[in-house]
């Protein structure tokens, strides 16, 4: 018996977030199997539409054990493929369903950045994202209610009357946030372990409303770089390579990060050392990419 919420997700999916045409090609990608219910979903409306679904399943197990031992050139042939088949695409819908977070903890420093290097950037930053109509979602399974403190119906409850809510009408609501937030110069930012001022001016908002990620709803802009001054902190959890990292902060110097400091502080400085790390936390945390996506071990 098919769940209708699932088939609402799926519709809005397909028809609100990347508008998928008769004849364009669409790669449906599913990280854990606690997703195939909606992966079928994608697959049966994008052929109603007259769209040519294709599938691509991914599991962390299976990953973690390639990666312990790969070899740089076995990475990137496996890259090579997929690079190859992402070209070949449309649009993208990307499903993380992973029963286990903390999978591929233990995937040595080296690995994980010669998978990011020579797989993440190429095949989702480089191609994906610039070349496809994309969104991405998790999927409400039990590994994500655990980490949500709630029971799994009560979580599906909940999951599902965020990411089905109309988005259409969402957009027109932000509206006046967006002509305010063109309007601002300078933007001060204070709360507990953050006092953060910068400068907007010259840089258009862009609303967010279900059609990179799932759920959404937001505003976005960037700072001019150079004008990055204060310090902030996070107060949530976030998973990097594996390794999960908590009370991140950062101080900022005329757009320069100067100091960074978490839980595992030496492991935080280390990623923001490399290209690839700099890119994605700096991006992320400057918000001057708002659709980034985690590298691979993020949940």
């Amino acid at each position: 018996m098919r769940d209708s919420r699932i088939e609402k997700l799926a519709c809005n999916l397909l028809n609100h977030s990347i508008n998928l045409q008769k004849g364009e090609k669409i790669l449906i990608e599913i990280i854990g199997m606690d997703a195939i219910p909606l992966g079928k979903e994608l697959i049966k409306q994008s052929e109603s539409i007259g769209a040519l679904p294709f599938f691509n399943i991914i599991d962390h197990e299976i990953i973690r054990e390639m990666l312990k031992n790969a070899t740089e050139e076995q990475i990137q042939v496996y890259a090579k493929h997929d690079l190859q088949r992402m070209n070949d695409m449309d649009a993208y819908i990307g499903v993380r369903a992973s029963t286990n977070t903390a999978e591929l903890n233990g995937i040595s420093k080296r690995k994980m950045e010669l998978y990011n290097k020579y797989y993440t950037l190429p095949v989702h930053f480089e191609e994906r994202v610039k070349h496809t109509k994309w969104c991405i979602l998790r999927y409400p399974n039990a590994s994500m209610a655990q980490m949500s403190n709630m029971n799994t119906e009560e979580f599906e409850d909940f999951y599902f009357n965020v990411c089905t809510l109309d988005y259409e009408k969402m957009s027109k609501a932000m509206d006046a946030l967006v002509n305010l937030m063109d309007k601002t110069k300078k933007v001060h930012i204070v709360g507990e372990g953050t006092d953060l001022t910068f400068s907007i001016e010259g840089i258009p908002a862009e609303k967010y409303m279900g059609t990179f990620n799932i759920p959404d709803g937001e505003v976005a802009t960037a700072p001019v770089k150079t004008s990055v001054n204060g310090y902030i902190t996070y107060n949530t959890e976030t998973r990097y390579n594996g390794v999960l990292f908590n009370n991140i902060k950062f101080e900022f110097e005329n757009g320069r990060i100067v100091k960074a400091t978490s839980n595992k502080t030496r492991e935080l400085n280390e990623i923001l050392d490399t290209d690839e790390g700099s890119r994605y936390i700096g991006e992320f945390a400057l918000g001057l990419n708002p659709y980034i996506e985690k590298p691979i071990g993020d949940t």
